[in-house]
């Protein structure tokens, strides 16, 4: 039978007896090596914790943490790799360093041990990974890390993805294993809020991030390294129940075991004590948890488009015909000016493929309010498909588009993302349109299942496109993601 109590600081047990001389030196290293690992190092960090726009983005910054490293290096792909681990190495030199500086200062101290320090320290990192998990399990409870691949995505050929991008697409399209994924990361964070739960919640977080970091490890996703942090983390606070976890469950044998806690946090009357605990709770679980639902269902602060697109239009498109200037362009796979294939998508993103090469982004897709910022749909993935978004104009028949492949300045990102459509039609002809590069083509449907587009391309050729939708069926769970994720604006 095992039994935990935690003993009051006053309280003589063999514990409180005096440490050995090498259990004093490795917490040296410990407390310094975590201490870096833990604490932000960055002073942006602080500049969003102390002055922030809103509650919700106090909250953001808290549980967000800061870099997790002094310096990050890129992988040859342009995203991580194990050389992004340098920070740690460098941090365990700091360690060294300062653990040896610490021993020397200390050789001549009746300090016998410092159970009060190991006790804060743990605190901290509790702490710290129950916030950060939190975080990550609500981007995934609320299906925007990974996002339900897009029909153009649906409809990509598997060797034109990054391996991450594959990952994240595999990951996406199993939205209700997301979903578990992210209520597994709340409930395990949670835990680790009461000492009386932190052995559970730290294994639980241990096997749930080695999981997420070894699989961003091998297709060269972009959070091993922050995956791997909190799988570190959780095993440093599962490092002080070893040894009775190894006598009960290895051994069987029985276990009593006392664990160092001031006094004063005995004392649950403590309305000090309880109320900044409650507090803590209640504003990262219950309160950031809603601010995550707005964003999800309502602000559309996503990775992905939310405008509605054109009516009944969403699919997958042939292209019966295509002429440019007035001539009919034949079909040819080598085509780089001919579309290839189109898509509507649900939200107001129209898609075309033609032969030609485009640069590769390599991000994951930053989370936008305006959706022509939100390039999560054509990240990480090759195949010279080129996105436009557009705005409608039902009573002239008229699409507003621009494309969405193109680089924005800071200060024009800055701009757009003050709402959540452009107003493209208000700007087109001015000097600030001309800058975005508006287009205008008009629609017809003279059937449910064709569109024809007509107007002038970026370089000045008049098109006219007619296309086809063509009739597929997806086992992807398709139909119910979209009828119940879309944007209600």
């Amino acid at each position: 039978m095992a039994t935990i109590q935690y003993i009051e600081s006053t309280l003589t047990t063999p514990a409180d007896q005096g440490w050995k001389y090498w259990e004093k030196v490795s917490f040296r290293f410990t407390f310094i090596f975590f201490i870096l690992m833990v604490v932000p190092l960055d002073g942006e960090w602080y500049e969003k914790v102390f002055k922030p726009d809103s509650l919700y983005d106090f909250m953001a910054s808290v549980t967000g943490g800061s870099r997790t490293g002094w310096i990050e290096i890129d992988t040859e792909s342009g995203k991580w790799g194990f050389a992004s681990y340098t920070s740690w190495w460098l941090n365990g030199l700091i360690a060294v360093l300062g653990a040896s500086i610490w021993t020397i200062l200390a050789r001549n101290s009746k300090v016998q041990q410092y159970d009060a320090l190991y006790y804060w320290l743990r605190v901290l990192v509790r702490y710290r990974v129950a916030l950060g998990l939190i975080a990550f399990g609500f981007i995934k409870l609320f299906p925007m890390q990974m996002p339900f691949p897009s029909l153009a995505n649906l409809n990509t050929d598997i060797g034109e993805y990054a391996p991450f991008k594959l990952y994240w697409q595999i990951v996406g399209v199993s939205y209700r294993y997301e979903i578990f994924l992210g209520f597994l990361e709340i409930a395990a964070g949670s835990l680790l809020f009461f000492r009386p739960t932190v052995v559970i919640g730290a294994i639980v977080n241990a096997g749930v991030l080695f999981n997420i970091a070894h699989a961003n490890i091998a297709y060269d996703g972009a959070v091993h390294v922050y995956s791997s942090y909190f799988v570190l983390l959780s095993l440093f606070l599962l490092l002080q129940y070893l040894p009775a976890i190894w006598k009960l469950f290895i051994l069987r044998e029985p276990v009593s075991t006392y664990y160092y806690v001031p006094r004063f946090l005995k004392k649950w009357n403590n309305p000090i004590y309880f109320g900044i605990k409650a507090t803590i709770v209640v504003l990262f679980i219950v309160v950031y948890g809603y601010f995550r639902y707005e964003r999800f269902y309502h602000e559309g602060r996503l990775k992905e488009p939310v405008l509605p697109g054109l009516a009944k239009a969403a699919g997958h498109y042939e292209v019966s015909s295509f002429l440019l200037n007035g001539k009919v362009l034949p079909y040819s796979p080598g085509d780089s000016v001919r579309w290839h294939e189109a898509f509507f998508e649900r939200y107001s993103t129209l898609v075309y493929k033609v032969n030609k090469a485009y640069n590769i982004d390599l991000g994951n897709g930053t989370p936008a309010l305006n959706d022509v910022l939100k390039t999560y749909e054509f990240t990480g993935r090759a195949g010279g498909k080129s996105y436009l978004y557009y705005e409608i104009d039902s009573l002239d028949h008229s699409l507003y588009l621009i494309d969405k492949n193109q680089k924005f300045s800071k200060e024009l990102r800055e701009l757009l993302d003050e709402k959540l459509d452009v107003g493209l039609k208000a700007l087109y002809g001015k000097a600030k349109g001309d800058s975005l590069h508006i287009l205008k083509w008009s629609y017809e449907r003279p059937t449910a299942e064709r569109i024809r587009l007509e107007g002038l391309d970026a370089k000045g050729d008049h098109l006219e496109i007619t296309l086809d939708r063509i009739k597929e069926s997806y086992l992807t769970g398709k139909e119910w993601y979209m009828k119940n994720t879309l944007f209600t604006y």
